[in-house]
């Protein structure tokens, strides 16, 4: 059965998430400090670094998302100014940018890559919790349980090839049913809370500063009563 994974608890709070310690790809830049919980189809990687120091990529070579969760992370592109990565904060890393890392004592970052032999998009997105959000498509009246929420997104990041896309997302509460879900997502929750139903008839609660992975096919339903926001990645995977 595939299961929703806890990558980070605002809180402090244990999680009983098994991670482990290996690269992703023989080039990873964060190689000796990454932790990986989640790992599937289409090359696509979920969990946590805990990084301290500086380190220059020439080509960094693949495509992470990366949300610092505590410490600071600053980043600079070659040629451009600094981007400082603050805990609430991420960065969207395109494959073949040139960047130097540094990381000040206590950095520990929630992460979601892609590799794939698509062709590089070298840059630098941010991720603001302040997003320039645009109204979006509701969620379809068979799959809810009450009222249909209003809905906001700010898709940021865009890989074709990868089918990976990257931005933040709001909502009103709502209520939804229990369904597969049909992507791989990586979820940062920016405000709020979330109720996630599982099949088993547990519940998964999640809060603002908290991250999960929903890997496709799980299945989970949505409960919130107030406004939710969050960092999102999503990647379409084939059968």
């Amino acid at each position: 059965m595939t299961l929703a994974v806890m990558l980070h608890r605002a809180d402090g709070a244990s999680i009983d998430t098994a991670f482990r310690k290996t690269p992703f790809g023989k080039a990873d830049p964060f190689a000796q400090h990454r932790e990986i919980a989640w790992d599937g189809p289409d090359a696509m990687a979920a969990g946590r670094v805990s990084f301290a120091g500086e380190l220059s990529v020439s080509s960094f070579p693949h495509l992470e998302t990366i949300v610092v969760v505590t410490g600071e992370l600053t980043l600079t592109e070659a040629g451009a100014e600094p981007l400082v990565v603050a805990p609430g904060w991420g960065v969207v890393v395109g494959r073949g940018t040139e960047v130097h890392i540094q990381a000040q004592s206590g950095t520990r970052f929630v992460f979601c890559t892609a590799a794939g032999a698509a062709s590089p998009m070298p840059g630098l997105t941010p991720l603001s919790p302040d997003a320039d959000f645009k109204p979006s498509a509701t969620l379809p009246a068979e799959v809810l349980l009450g009222p249909a929420p209003e809905c906001r997104s700010d898709n940021v990041f865009t890989d074709d090839q990868a089918q990976y896309l990257a931005g933040t997302w709001d909502s009103t509460g709502y209520h939804r049913i229990i369904r597969p879900h049909g992507k791989n997502e990586f979820m940062h929750l920016v405000a709020g809370r979330v109720k996630f139903a599982l099949s088993d008839g547990g519940v998964l609660t999640a809060g603002a500063g908290d991250a999960l992975f929903v890997p496709k096919g799980t299945s989970v339903g949505w409960e919130s009563t107030e406004r939710v926001a969050k960092f999102y990645v999503v990647q379409a995977v084939h059968d």
